[in-house]
């Protein structure tokens, strides 16, 4: 169930800092622009209850910490609940699905640092997929300085994640690029050091293989 005959499943990973969120948007718009009908969504989140232990893994209650396997455990519990309610759902009915975030961030996230083997994270993971995998993942990569200015520059408070130190999202970055080199069938790298144009350009780039018109002139 990656994707239907004109609907398919794009998530995109990368550090905090790297413009996730701008990127889905535009390729939203782009997809928008050739016809399609998109679902935007994010994860944690997607669903009133993913939105609800999204807030509760970001911005716990003060002078409280989750342990990595709690993490994993609870955004793994609103993944359930946004493929079921959200994702799956739009994927049937031939949408296309594109995702700030998605499975590969647990791996990431839950696993540096003395966190979860990742043995038990893909156990966690396959249970909770199912056979509904991307069809593509574009992985937005930057230096640790530039996604330093990025967040210093965002607006409102630093989450959890946001807050931790420089060697914290260094290993973030180099798990990511573990995953990309790892899976190059799936994942696709990045840079996204350049303008927004640019990235929106090299993301375009990866993706419009997909377009139905072009799979069609291909077969």
């Amino acid at each position: 169930m990656t994707d239907t005959v004109s609907g398919h499943f794009i998530t995109l990973e990368g550090g905090e800092g790297t413009g996730k969120s701008t990127l889905a948007k535009a390729i939203a718009r782009k997809l928008e622009e050739h016809g399609l009908r998109v679902v935007l969504t994010r994860e944690p989140g997607g669903t009133p209850l993913a939105e609800a232990a999204r807030h509760l893994l970001l911005h716990p209650p003060e002078g409280q910490v989750w342990s990595p396997l709690s993490e994993a455990l609870l955004v793994n519990a609103a993944r359930r609940d946004h493929l079921e309610k959200l994702i799956r759902p739009a994927l049937a009915r031939g949408e296309w699905v594109i995702c700030d975030r998605f499975a590969d961030s647990t791996r990431v996230y839950q696993s540096i640092e003395g966190g979860v083997e990742q043995v038990t994270l893909l156990s966690i993971e396959r249970d909770v997929l199912g056979d509904t995998v991307p069809s593509i993942t574009l992985v937005l990569d930057v230096s640790l300085d530039v996604a330093r200015q990025r967040r210093a520059a965002r607006a409102g408070a630093l989450d959890t994640f946001e807050r931790r130190p420089d060697a914290f999202h260094e290993a973030v970055r180099a798990a990511f690029l573990d995953i990309a080199r790892s899976e190059p069938e799936r994942c696709r790298l990045i840079d996204a050091s350049v303008t927004p144009d640019l990235v929106l350009s090299a993301a375009w780039d990866q993706i419009q293989h997909l377009l139905p018109e072009r799979r069609l002139a291909t077969s």
